[in-house]
Parts: structure tokens; C-alpha cells; sequence
């Protein structure tokens, strides 16, 4: 694995960790933090032992408090049309063939909560803090807020937490279905691992099939969406993992999935 400056990568069993590692900064996001976080994401995609991986932020202030402010005051409007930047990596994630959790713990703010909606999954600790208040600064959230946000929650609470600038706390994000659970800020780390090797019990294949049906479902029509879903089921109808998993149901024992 690679050294880093602004990331910290650690494994534990098959669940790897991303820990932005700016807590002087409350883990802002700037360019060089993207570029490690886009390199090290290719290489736990490479790695085998790897299952799932979980964002979180170094310290118990702050997941991510959005972008580099020092950084963005130097944007122009070509750097906005750039295809690459905050908003490509996130798709990225978003896209991303292995499970991904995000660990909300402290502040997620502008950039730091859009990288937690472009995860799978969010749990956050009770002191959790989330918004876009991209506003304030008279521009708007550009990588990927407006469209995640209103697909999560509908596009009246998507408009009401970006027109007013609105953080809340986590337990309100719960209850709009932003985030899977909350639990302490001691808690919290074991809540994130229980979570993800529970979804590593499951069929590899069919995790990461169900990833791009849900993802690609949601960007069509409901017919084009069950038709994805059908072909998808399809694939895993023949595979080895199918076989195993309804053998081991009916034989009463935990499968062993191969992954074929």
C-alpha cells in the first residue's frame, strides 16, 4: 500500500479504512486529498482481501467539513467545467464495485456530506453534524449534493436544507432516512464493522449486482428498472454462489462463497 499525506489507510480483516487525516482542518477536502483518496480507492479495488471499505474522518470532531475554502476561493468557471474534481470522485464512489459505509463522526459538511451520500451506507455518531451550506458562500453544492440529497430525502427537504444553509443533527437525519442509525461516539467504530461484515456474509456477486441495479434503477423508468433487475438475476441464477447459498441454506450451514 502506499504512504499518503492526508489519508490514512488501515485494515481490518476484510474492511478497509479511509481516514482523511486533516483534523488541524477539520478534515477539509482539498486537491491532494481527492488525488490520494481516487489512488487508494484503485488500489483496495486491486486487493482481494479487501471486502469493504469505510470512510470516516481522523478524530471525533469531524468526518469531512467540506471542501478547502483557501482552495476554493481560487476557482474559476473553468475549473467548474473541469471533468475532473470533487464531483468525479465521488462518482467514483458512488460507482464503486465493493461496498462502501460512511462513519459519520462530528461535522459532514458541503463536500464531506456529499462524500457521504455518494457511499452505500451512513451511520453516524450522536454528535453528528450535517449540511450544505454552500449557499452562505453564494455558490451552490457541485459535487453531486443537489441531485443525491433530493433522491434521498425528495426534493422539498433537499431544497429546504440547501436554500436555508440547514445542519442537523443526527438524529434528524435519521428520521428523514439520511442515515441508516446513530449511536455513541464510543460506539460508533463497532457499529461500522458490524455493518460491514454483515454485508460481507453475504454473496459477493450478488452485493455487487445489487449495488448497480439499485444505482442504475434509479436514474431510469420503472420498466427499464425491472428490466435490469431481471437480467441482473439472470447472471446470478448461474453462478456457483447461487448453488452454494441455497445448498447451505437447506443443509443448515453458513455458505462459502467463491465469488463465481
Amino acid at each position: 500500500m502506499s504512504e499518503f499525506r492526508n489519508i490514512e489507510v488501515i485494515q481490518k480483516d476484510q474492511l478497509g479504512y479511509i481516514i482523511i487525516n486533516r483534523p488541524e482542518l477539520r478534515n477539509a477536502l482539498d486537491k491532494e486529498t481527492l488525488n490520494e483518496m481516487t489512488k487508494v480507492l484503485e488500489e483496495l479495488r486491486q486487493d482481494p482481501s479487501v471486502g469493504c471499505v469505510i470512510f470516516t474522518g481522523k478524530g471525533e470532531k469531524s468526518f469531512a467539513a467540506g471542501a478547502d475554502i483557501a482552495q476554493l476561493k481560487e476557482k474559476t468557471m473553468l475549473d467548474a467545467l473541469d471533468s475532473g474534481g470533487m464531483q468525479s470522485v465521488y462518482n467514483q464512489i458512488e460507482a464503486y464495485e465493493k461496498p462502501t459505509i460512511a462513519m459519520i463522526n462530528g461535522y459532514a459538511l458541503g463536500g464531506g456530506f456529499e462524500l457521504a451520500m455518494a457511499c452505500d451506507i451512513r451511520i453516524a455518531s450522536s454528535n453528528g453534524k450535517i449540511g450544505l451550506p454552500e449557499l452562505n458562500l453564494s455558490i451552490i453544492p457541485g459535487a453531486g449534493g443537489t441531485q443525491r440529497l433530493a433522491r434521498l430525502v425528495g426534493k422539498g427537504k433537499a431544497l429546504e436544507m440547501i436554500l436555508l444553509g440547514k445542519i442537523i443533527d443526527a438524529e434528524e437525519a435519521k428520521q428523514i432516512g439520511l442515515v441508516s442509525e446513530v449511536t455513541s461516539t464510543e460506539n460508533l467504530e463497532r457499529k461500522a464493522e458490524e455493518m460491514g461484515m454483515q454485508i460481507l456474509s453475504k454473496g459477493p456477486l450478488a452485493v455487487k449486482l445489487a449495488k448497480i441495479v439499485v444505482h442504475s434503477g434509479t436514474e431510469v423508468d420503472m420498466k427499464t428498472g425491472l428490466l435490469i433487475e431481471k437480467l441482473a438475476q439472470a447472471i446470478l441464477f448461474s453462478s456457483e454462489d447461487k448453488g452454494e447459498g441455497t445448498n447451505a441454506f437447506l443443509e443448515k450451514r453458513q455458505p462459502q462463497f467463491s465469488g463465481r
